[in-house]
């Protein structure tokens, strides 16, 4: 693989699955020192072997994200170990069910603390150093930030709310140096439907329905999602800053059905 991110470090949360962990081992193998955040410690020592494997250096940082020390300890800890951070790429996230009807208070502002406040936290401790290396920060949205879909009423609100805060703060640090730019992915083989409640058979079920909803006739991966975001990050996309991409397999062009 190519070295493109030698001697450059990326933080990456959400590391310990789905597009966070496809994310860190790309990183990982053009070179970058990862600096990997999760809650589970098991998980993050595995994915430290990867990133380890594939040519880059790994700190693992064990860290609730919706306490609110937290994000700047994750920073401050990383900052210690590397001396910098070139790349922020906010990949924790979380879903549940929900309607207007049904959707409780604490419910709503779990979504918003992981889905949003967060990532605003962790981007607010980084800027310094962000600001310092002229780096940039990719946030991983969904489709549900550009497209309503019912059922699942907090994280869409939560996700168009990432895409606002990805355009605003993209003019905000453009002066600065510093780019902003999101993926909205469509449905992708990931655990985050589980965590959110799904079971075995109705996740197997849901995946087979979104073959049909999805224009190009299937689900994605997450190495595909990690594709654009290593892109966005990199110097090929020096230009472009603000910007929402969907990567969905053309989900957002469809209506209801």
């Amino acid at each position: 693989m190519d070295q493109e991110f030698a001697g450059k470090v990326v933080l990456v949360t959400g590391a310990t699955s789905g597009i966070g962990r496809a994310t860190a081992r790309r990183f990982a193998e053009s070179g970058a020192s990862v600096a990997a955040v999760g809650r589970n410690e098991t998980a993050l020592a595995q994915i430290a072997g990867e990133i380890e494997q594939r040519g880059g250096a790994a700190l693992t940082i064990a860290a609730d994200l919706t306490r609110t020390e937290e994000a700047g300890r994750v920073v401050s800890l990383a900052l210690e170990r590397y001396e910098g951070i070139d790349v922020l790429v906010n990949a924790a996230g979380h879903i549940a069910s929900g309607t207007i009807e049904t959707t409780s208070l604490p419910a709503w502002d779990a979504m918003l603390d992981i889905n949003v406040r967060s990532v605003f936290q962790l981007m607010q401790a980084a800027l310094p150093a962000l600001i310092t290396r002229r780096g940039n920060v990719v946030n991983v949205s969904s489709v549900t930030g550009l497209r309503s879909f019912p059922g699942v009423l907090a994280y869409c609100v939560s996700k168009a709310a990432l895409d606002q805060l990805t355009r605003c703060a993209a003019l905000e640090l453009a002066a600065k140096g510093v780019r902003v730019n999101a993926v909205n992915p469509g449905v992708v083989v990931t655990e985050i439907h589980k965590r959110g409640g799904m079971d075995q058979e109705q996740y197997a079920a849901f995946l087979e329905h979104s073959k049909s909803t999805h224009p190009l006739g299937r689900v994605g991966d997450a190495q595909e999602i990690a594709e654009l975001i290593y892109f966005l990050a990199s110097d090929r996309a020096t230009w472009i800053t603000g910007g929402t991409y969907s990567i969905d397999g053309g989900r957002a062009l469809t209506c209801a059905r």
